[in-house]
Parts: C-alpha cells; sequence; structure tokens
C-alpha cells in the first residue's frame, strides 16, 4: 500500500507533496478552544502524528482491500493483497462493470505470468520501497517547512479532532530538489484528538513552485490534494482510504505534467503474515471478485 501512506498511488503522492496546504471548513473558536489554542504546540502535535505513523509502518500487518481508482474518465477496480515479496492486484471491474469473459482470461493470463516471473515482483517490490523511502523523507520533513496554528476542534468520526490551518515556513531550507515541493501549500488539517492521528488534510498549492530553479520542473499554483485515513477494525489500524490529486506543471521545461488522481479504498481485511506473492495469486484467482456495494 502506498507504503502506509497510501495504498493509494505512491507516485503520485510524491508529486502530490508538492501540494501539503488544506483548506478545511471554518469554525468559530469556544472558550474551551480557545484555550486549547494556548496550551498546546500545534507543530508538535503535527510531528507527534508522524512519528505514530512510522513507527506503525515498521511493525505494519499486511492486509488485503479493495482499490477503485479514477484517472481522468477512465476507472478501474482492483483487489490489492500485500505480501512479503510487494503488493498483487487483480482487476475486477472498469468503469463499475464487471470484467467480461475475455476481460477475465486475460487477467488470469496475466496473474499467471506474473507468478512464473519472480524477477518481475522483485522489481516492483523494490520500486516500491525505494519510493516509500522517498515518502517518508518528505513526510519527516512537514513539521519544520509549514508554521502550523491550532484553530480549535471539530467533529469527526465519532469523537473529535484538532482542526490546525498551516503556510509554508519562510525559514525552511529544502535539503535536497524534492523538498523543493513543500515549499508552496497552505491550508488545514485534522487531527484525532484520542489517537493522534491524522484524518483529513485537504490542501491547495498557493504559487507556483519551481523544481531545481524551474530547470527540472514546475508545479503550478492552483493544485490540490485531498488525503483522508481512518480506523479500520477488521485491519485493527489506520489505513489510508481516500487519495485525490490536481496538479498541473511543467517536468524539465518541456513536458506538461497533469495528474488527476481519485482512489477510494475499501473492505480492509488482514492476510496471513509471511504470505508470500505466488500465494497471493492463488488467492486471489481463486476469490469471487466483486465490486464495493454489489
Amino acid at each position: 500500500m502506498l507504503q502506509r501512506y497510501g495504498a493509494l498511488s505512491l507516485r503520485c503522492c510524491l508529486a502530490a507533496l508538492a501540494a501539503i496546504g488544506l483548506a478545511a471548513p471554518g469554525v468559530s473558536a469556544t472558550g474551551a478552544q480557545a484555550q486549547a489554542r494556548s496550551t498546546l504546540d500545534p507543530a508538535a502535535l503535527v510531528r507527534r502524528a508522524i512519528h505514530l505513523r512510522l513507527q506503525e509502518e515498521k511493525h505494519h500487518r499486511p492486509v488485503e482491500y479493495v482499490l477503485r481508482k479514477k484517472d481522468g474518465d477512465h476507472e478501474t477496480t482492483k483487489q490489492i493483497i500485500e505480501t512479503r515479496d510487494g503488493d498483487v492486484a487483480r482487476l475486477i471491474a472498469i468503469n463499475g462493470q464487471a470484467l467480461d469473459a475475455v476481460q477475465q482470461k486475460a487477467e488470469m493470463s496475466r496473474l499467471n505470468a506474473l507468478a512464473a516471473n519472480p524477477e518481475s515482483q522483485q522489481k516492483r517490490r523494490r520500486s516500491e520501497e525505494h519510493d516509500a523511502a522517498r515518502i517518508d523523507h518528505l513526510v519527516q520533513l512537514l513539521p519544520d517547512s509549514e508554521v502550523y496554528s491550532l484553530e480549535g476542534t471539530v467533529p469527526c468520526g465519532a469523537g473529535e479532532c484538532y482542526r490546525l490551518s498551516f503556510v509554508p515556513n519562510p525559514k525552511f531550507n529544502p535539503p535536497d530538489f524534492e523538498a523543493e515541493v513543500l515549499q508552496g501549500f497552505a491550508g488545514d488539517l485534522l487531527i484525532d484528538r484520542s489517537q493522534d492521528r491524522l484524518v483529513r488534510l485537504d490542501a491547495h498549492l498557493v504559487r507556483d513552485v519551481n523544481i531545481g530553479f524551474g530547470i527540472l520542473g514546475r508545479v503550478d499554483k492552483g493544485g490540490t490534494i485531498l488525503l483522508e485515513q481512518s480506523y479500520e477494525d477488521l485491519a485493527q489500524e489506520w489505513q489510508p482510504t481516500v487519495l485525490k490529486i490536481n496538479l498541473q506543471g511543467r517536468a524539465l521545461m518541456v513536458k506538461a505534467i497533469n495528474i488527476r488522481i481519485d482512489e477510494l479504498a475499501t473492505d480492509f481485511k488482514p492476510v496471513a503474515a509471511g504470505l508470500g506473492y505466488r500465494e497471493a495469486i492463488a488467492l486471489l484467482k481463486g476469490s469471487r471478485a466483486s465490486t464495493p456495494g454489489s
């Protein structure tokens, strides 16, 4: 899964972390909320939420889930199983329609070919791990790359969340080109009061961001990212459930970038620890595929 920060498009989230600024609904402060603002350190709340995420990642239990992904006008639904060898997926629907007989046969052939080619799965796993490390690097910079303000509390789920607003920190010195994307976003985020977990991040890019002095690329003002996660009872962990990205810009001053992603992860279930990718393929081939809500 987007290595704990997402089953949801790992590479896209790397681009989207260029957009970490949020826009939550306005909330009037009560006396208790005003007191909370004066006694709590907003940056410490963010740092704590990130620390818990990284710690949980080290002890993550593999899960199976359903991922619906819209890319422009094209939508796919996949059943995904996490394994010690990386994630394995089975396509179960296109644009909300179950696969027909020809498509089912092609998908079974693809899974058979993957089972016979461990080198391909190993390459995919190395790519996942590399991208996950890059995301962890950016996430750890968030407490310092933004200036946070505690705006009070709002209802969320069955409890309450702290609502924090933030803007780019003018004193932040990006340690590398990738971290430069953190300099352009502002907005709000929600952190669960009882469990110190990030619940929602709804961000917008408030200015153009140049990467590598503009030579490597540019992300245009107006881009947005929405991330939500929740505690999933069956998986017994916090899981990313929603990712929406809308980013435009240019790479290497020439190639246009237009990322539109809408992903929803549901139906989380635990799977056996130490499950291998071939075992996961056998489970996927033997399962009765169904789309969410069917």
